[in-house]
This record gives C-alpha cells, structure tokens and sequence, in this order.
C-alpha cells in the first residue's frame, strides 16, 4: 500500500516516467537486485529526465514548423562540390552564433541545399533548447499584412522578437512594395543584437538594394543582417536534378 501511495503522488507531481519507473522495478525485482538504493534512485530521475528532453525537443520542433523537420547537419552531403566546409557547419552546430547574436546568410542557386541546411541549423538550435521558427518571406509579409488590419500588428512583432532563430527562406524572390519593406525592417529591427536570423536567398547579396528598392531602407536592412554574419555560398548544380540521374 505504501509503494501505491507513493506511485499515485509521483503522478500528482508530473514525476510519470518516474512513477513508470518505480512499477518497472517493482515488477522485475531480479534486474535490479544488485543495484544500491542510490543506484536505482539514479535511473528513476534520468528516465523522468530523459523524457521531459524529449518532450521539450518534439514541442520545440513541432513550433519550430521547419520545412525540413527531420534535417540535421550529420545528413548534410559534404562530397557533392558546392561550397559547403563541413568544419564551418560543425562549428556553427555548436550554436555560439546564437549566443552571440549573429545571423546566418546562405546564398545560392536553387536547388543546391540551402533550405535543408537552414533547418538543419535550426534542428541543431531546437536540440539545443533554443526557440526556432521557419518562414518564407512573402508569407511573413502576408501575416505582417493581415496582423496589421486586424489590429494584432504589435502583438506579432513582440513574438518575432522573442524567437531566439528566425529562418527567412526565399528571400528576395520579387520587389518589395514600400508596405512590405518597412515591416520587414520592423522585424529586423527587434532582433537586431537581441536574437539570431538565418537568411535563405538565390539572390547574391550585391542585389539585395535593387530588390528592396529604396536605399535608406535597404542600407538599414543590410546593416541589421550581414553585419556580424556568417556568410555560406553555396554553388553547382541542383541537388534534386544530380538526385535524379542516379535513380
């Protein structure tokens, strides 16, 4: 009776895999004979850790709405020639850019990788316990848009702003209307020095003025992004069309 009391107030506590622990051992006594009572403490409080990590991490990533869920750094093909230095991605694996407030700019032609490697990055950051969020441009732009009719433009700037890795896929893909320029830079302003961003772009950087179309505007935007920012170039031949040829 004593040990179902104390089952039941392990749930009370939240402490389940503890309690499932507990049952565990009651049931396959043999397995544990040999082990101290400290021994046996141990493994009931790294199960319940263990699975609040993991619940943490799926919450994290289920947020997180990567385009690439299951992308990682160790499933990134370094043999392919397009400009990607696996001792680069390994040092940026270890999230230092993040603590340090950096950015991160992948730049190449489509198809050569750099969404996967974006959300492989932000995989790493959520492992990490850091907050991460995937977007594409134009639909940040559209949420910005409906957030600031129906009056909750505020509200969604603040939330931007509390991501620790923000991804910003297809960046630059069409002009930018004088609306939409000056949101963005809202956005980037918030996070600039305050939080991380991960830019994803066909567009060489020496085009992003022409594409945002107003120099002020464009030289703040710049500013905020490329200063302080690791730059991977990215180049060859799409990845899905060499895929293609060896199916």
């Amino acid at each position: 009776m004593m040990l179902e009391a104390t089952v039941q107030k392990l749930h009370e506590l939240r402490l389940d895999q503890m309690a499932a622990g507990v049952r565990e051992q009651q049931a396959t006594p043999a397995l544990y004979a040999e082990l101290s009572f400290e021994e046996r403490l141990g493994l009931l409080v790294d199960r319940e850790c263990t699975s609040r990590e993991n619940r943490k991490l799926a919450n994290l990533l289920k947020k997180a709405k990567l385009r690439y869920p299951g992308a990682c750094l160790e499933e990134i093909d370094f043999r392919t020639p397009r400009g990607l230095h696996k001792d680069v991605l390994l040092t940026l694996a270890r999230n230092a850019w993040i603590a340090g407030r950096q950015n991160v700019i992948l730049i190449g032609p489509t198809g050569v990788g750099k969404t996967f490697v974006a959300c492989a990055l932000g995989n790493s950051a959520c492992r990490a316990g850091i907050s991460t969020w995937y977007t594409r441009l134009p639909r940040l732009l559209q949420e910005l848009a409906i957030a600031r009719a129906d009056g909750s433009y505020g509200k969604l700037l603040t939330w931007l702003s509390r991501i620790s890795v923000l991804i910003i896929d297809d960046w630059g893909l069409a002009p930018l209307a004088d609306r939409e320029r000056r949101d963005l830079l809202e956005v980037l302003e918030d996070r600039h020095e305050v939080s991380s961003t991960i830019i994803s772009s066909q567009l060489p950087i020496e085009q992003w003025h022409e594409i945002i179309a107003n120099p002020t505007v464009a030289d703040a935007v710049c500013d905020r992004l490329l200063h302080n920012s690791h730059k991977l170039i990215l180049k060859g031949e799409s990845m899905r069309k060499l895929q293609s040829k060896l199916t």
